[in-house]
Formats: structure tokens, sequence, C-alpha cells
């Protein structure tokens, strides 16, 4: 079998067998596909496609191109559940979403991974607390799961490998956005952690990878059709991303933020909407509430009498981090030098969020990256960020800015004026969930 006669079959719009995707994957994790090959192979996949039954099997094959975890062993009282976002602005879903799901049952070892552009990190938001590892070992993990029912790290080198490679040639090669292929990439390293059911959160709007809510809904659908027919029980949820979903943007802050959703001091009602609803979908897929009314009952309760909250602290220490982190966060956090408010130019409705570009004022601020290698300033950010349909008036505060210097932040609040325009009438309100999709919608629907 040879890569370029795959490449070809490809490219002239073929079907490829197993065999020929599984020799092709195994040729781009030991290297004896070179990378133009592997860019070649993206391409025509970008441009033809891929079925069902090609997905299934890209995802099969790069989920087994490193380790794929076994929990059998551990004797766990409960489901193995993960979720997934694919990314947008102010987006701390994950850190309270574990936590909680622990502290109704659950076991949640969770692969997370870094910011990039103008999308957050789950990582770099716990990169924020002084201590907290990242990278633990397997046997740590391991037991941290099993002690505390939650683990959030970043992906081991044995983690589907295949898709770390493939993914960096995506990258450099205006491939990433092949339905197929971020199908595969997603599912592959979130399979490899043996989970029993994962919960998916695909986001769409001006902040969104997926803009159109059509777009989003077709990435929707391949994921719970591919990761069912793959044998792991799969919900997708569509989600709103035409604005920041939280109230803060940054990795400390978001970080503070979730804390004080967990021990409630405040939530925010469209992170709320959607946190409650990526749990449920955990809680039901595996069994742990029998419909979505006993989900919520649950999570209220770990929410009300601080299990979520003592779960979350458990793991912090851990994983590295203090004791106690929850009593006291900013004790081992870094706080910015320089906090001010930015003044709205008009009075009016807030009508429109340009989100993307305020994700980039973070970026801006040092508070993410665009190139991987970048470092991460974790103290800054944006707090106290308004909502569509809010009514400011002009030399009021649209939000904080937190940043290294005051030239920063005066760069930084005009920038962020600049993502947010008001009007006289208020808008409509949109919704925060547009759609939920479950595994036994999953034969209804079809793959081309």
């Amino acid at each position: 079998m040879l890569p370029q006669e795959i490449i070809r079959a490809k490219r002239d719009g073929k079907t490829l067998s197993d065999e020929q995707i599984a020799f092709f994957v195994k040729g781009i994790t030991t290297g004896s596909v070179t990378e133009g090959q592997v860019a070649a192979f993206a391409m025509a996949v970008y441009f033809n496609g891929m079925c069902l039954q090609e997905r299934v099997a890209l995802t099969r094959n790069m989920m087994q191109s490193g380790s794929v975890m076994d929990w059998s062993d551990l004797n766990l009282d409960g489901p193995v559940v993960d979720k997934h976002s694919t990314g947008g602005v102010s987006d701390m879903v994950s850190l309270m979403l574990g936590p909680m799901v622990a502290a109704c049952g659950g076991y949640v070892p969770m692969i997370s991974g870094r910011g990039l552009g103008h999308t957050g990190g789950t990582l770099d938001k716990f990169e924020s607390i002084q201590g907290y590892n990242t990278s633990p070992d397997l046997q740590t993990l391991r037991k941290v799961v099993k002690q505390t029912g939650v683990a959030i790290i970043g992906q081991t080198g044995d983690l589907a490998p295949a898709d770390k490679r493939f993914y960096g040639i995506r990258d450099v090669t205006a491939t990433v956005d092949s339905m197929p292929l971020i199908t595969a990439s997603i599912l592959s390293k979130k399979l490899a952690a043996g989970l029993d059911a994962l919960a998916m959160d695909v986001k769409s709007g001006n902040g969104a990878f997926m803009s159109s809510l059509n777009d989003a809904t077709g990435l929707a659908e391949s994921i719970v059709k591919v990761a069912n027919q793959a044998g792991v029980r799969t919900s997708a949820t569509i989600t709103d991303m035409n604005q920041p979903l939280g109230s803060t943007a940054g990795n400390a802050v978001e970080m503070l933020e979730a804390v004080n959703y967990l021990t409630g001091k405040h939530r925010n009602p469209r992170l709320h909407e959607v946190t409650m609803a990526l749990c449920g979908q955990m809680l039901t897929l595996t069994g742990l509430a029998k419909d979505e009314q006993d989900a919520f009952a649950k999570l209220n309760k770990v929410l009300d009498n601080g299990q979520a909250a003592e779960k979350f602290d458990q793991m912090v220490h851990a994983l590295g981090g203090p004791a106690n982190f929850i009593d006291n966060p900013m004790a081992s956090m870094p706080a910015a030098p320089v906090v001010v408010p930015v003044y709205a130019d008009h009075s009016g409705f807030i009508d429109h969020m340009a989100t993307r570009e305020l994700g980039l004022v973070v970026v801006e601020l040092g508070g993410g990256r665009t190139n991987p290698a970048d470092p991460v300033d974790h103290a800054v950010g944006l707090t106290d960020l308004p909502m569509l349909g809010q009514k400011v008036a002009k030399g009021e505060p649209l939000a904080m800015i937190h940043a290294r210097s005051e030239q920063a932040a005066e760069r930084a609040a005009a920038q962020l004026r600049a993502c947010v325009s008001t009007g006289e009438n208020e808008p409509a309100a949109q919704p925060v969930v547009y759609q939920s999709i479950s595994p036994e919608q999953a034969d209804s629907i079809t793959i081309d």
C-alpha cells in the first residue's frame, strides 16, 4: 500500500477502506508518511469530504494511535464521562462542570487544551493557580480520579499522537475547518480517555469557530453520529457565542468567577444555563439521572450543599495546588497591577458584540496566545462584562480592564469600545441553548 495512492483515491472522490485509513494513520504516527503527503491528504479530504464509515475509521485509528485509558481495574462505582467544547470567549464551563458531575456520582477525567487565537484555554486558567500540575503522570491521574472523581489536565503525548501531528500540519495548510477532520480530531482524543459517555458543546456565533448555526449543527450531527457509531454514548448541545458566555474573560479572573459560581456568590445567567444543560446531559447519558428534571434537582443540590465546591477544592489540592483554595483564591493567583474601567461612548441598549475581537483584546493584553509557544500572563483580562440587551448610559463603565500597565489598559479600552455597539431599541432576546441532539437521534442523522 502506498500513501500517494491513498491520496490519489481521496483526491478523485473515492471512498477509502478501513485498511487504507489505518495504513495512513499509522504512517502519520510513525513518520513514514511525509509532511507533504499528510498535507495533501488533508486537502483532498477538505474538498471531497468523508462518508460515515471513513469518519469512524479515521476516528478509531487516531484514537488507537497511542494509549487508550482503561478504568475497569479501579472498580469505580460510577460512570466515566466527559465534556468537550469547541471553544469561545469567557467559556469557563469545564471549571464548574467537572466538580458538579463528580459530586453527583460521575468520574470525570477531563483532557483539556490551551488557548489559541481568540479562545481561552482551560489549562491556562488552571495554571493561574500556584502549584497546580496540569501534566501529572498516568498513575497520579488515575489516583486523583479515583479519590476525588475529577481531574482536569492536559493531553499527554501518549493520547492520540497521530492527531497531534495531523493537527499541526492542518493548522499551517488551511485545512483545519474540515467537518470530517474536526470530528476525528476532537473524538480521537476524547475517546482515548476511555469514556462511557461524552457531552459535546458546539458553539455558534461570531465568537465561535463555527459562526453559522447551520455549520454548528452539521458538526454537532457529525460528532453524535460518529461517536455513537464508535461505541460511546454522545450528545451534542449547540449553544450561543454571539457574546461572551460569562462575566469575565482571562485566566485568573475566569477562575475567580468559577469559584464564585460554585460558592453561590455570583452566577451569570447565561453561563449557568449552559453549565446546567451540559451537566444534565452528562447525568442522563450515564443513568445518574432519569431525566433532565431529575438531573437539575441533583445538580442544584450539590451546588446548594457545597459538595461541588468541595470536589473542586479536593481536585486542586490533589493536583498540587493549595489546600482550601476556594476559601481565598486570590491568595494563590496573580492579580494585575492596573485595574480600570472602560466607559461607554454612547447611551442605549447594547445590540451587538464582536465576540471574537473581544477575545483578542484579552490576547493583546497578554492573556492569550497566537502562537502555541507564546507565554501567557494569567493576571490580565476583563471583568464585569456587559450582555446584549443591557441598557448603558454614556460615561458609565462598560467593563473593567485588568492590565500590566496604564498604556496597555488604554489600548484595551479603545479596542473594547469598538467591540460593543448600542442602539435606541432593545434587541430581541436570543436563545442561549439552540438545540440538543441525543444519542437516540443518531440513527436519523445522515452523513453524506
